[in-house]
């Protein structure tokens, strides 16, 4: 008899994409903002070639300001939530998803910063029994030591940490995929670096 062990598949049916607080007040602040926008942008335009549901928050923006045009959340109708706590785990956005998807069973969590709104939310989805991914790449925070660290300790409670090309190619891994190729076409160009290696 085997052990049950949990591989971290994707399947677009049951996951969903989490955008965490790219606002344009946080650009001058956080390590590679950029790099981290653009990398998740890309991870956006796979999740809607593959209808996965997409969330977006927005912390505080009547202070720090909209998310960054760049990111083109508006382009897919994305209507982010506001918050001032440090989770994206908030009743009107998980009955959004509910609305979008009822089977729910992985979240992918690209955002800022990596210490703060991404570690409480990816415990709380932990909590609630679902499997974290988080692209290394789309994510980050003022000082690479909080974020080095910060991704260490979702790593040992169970996060997968993972890379924005990979969950892209994760979303459709067969070349038979009927979105194979809109896929393809968004990892022709590398991700931008972020600073980690």
């Amino acid at each position: 008899m085997s052990l049950a062990r949990n591989l971290g598949k994707l399947s677009p049916s049951t996951t969903a994409l989490f955008l965490c607080d790219m606002q344009a007040k946080f650009r001058p602040s956080i390590s590679h903002f950029d790099a981290i926008v653009h990398n998740s942008n890309r991870v956006l335009s796979a999740a809607q070639l593959m209808s996965v549901p997409t969330v977006a928050t927005e912390q505080y923006p009547k202070g720090l300001g909209h998310t960054v045009p760049e990111l083109e959340i508006a382009k897919f109708k994305i209507q982010p939530h506001s918050k001032t706590c440090f989770t994206m785990i908030l009743p009107q956005l998980m009955e959004e998803l509910q609305s979008k998807q009822s089977g729910t069973k992985s979240v992918v969590l690209c955002g800022i910063e990596t210490h703060a709104c991404i570690h409480h939310t990816t415990l709380d989805l932990l909590e609630m029994g679902l499997d974290v991914h988080i692209p290394v790449d789309c994510v980050s925070s003022r000082s690479m030591t909080d974020r080095k660290f910060a991704l260490e300790r979702l790593r040992q409670v169970g996060a997968f940490l993972t890379t924005s090309e990979c969950i892209i190619l994760g979303l459709a891994p067969d070349a038979a995929h009927p979105s194979f190729r809109g896929l393809q076409k968004l990892v022709m160009e590398s991700a931008q670096d972020t600073g980690l290696l």
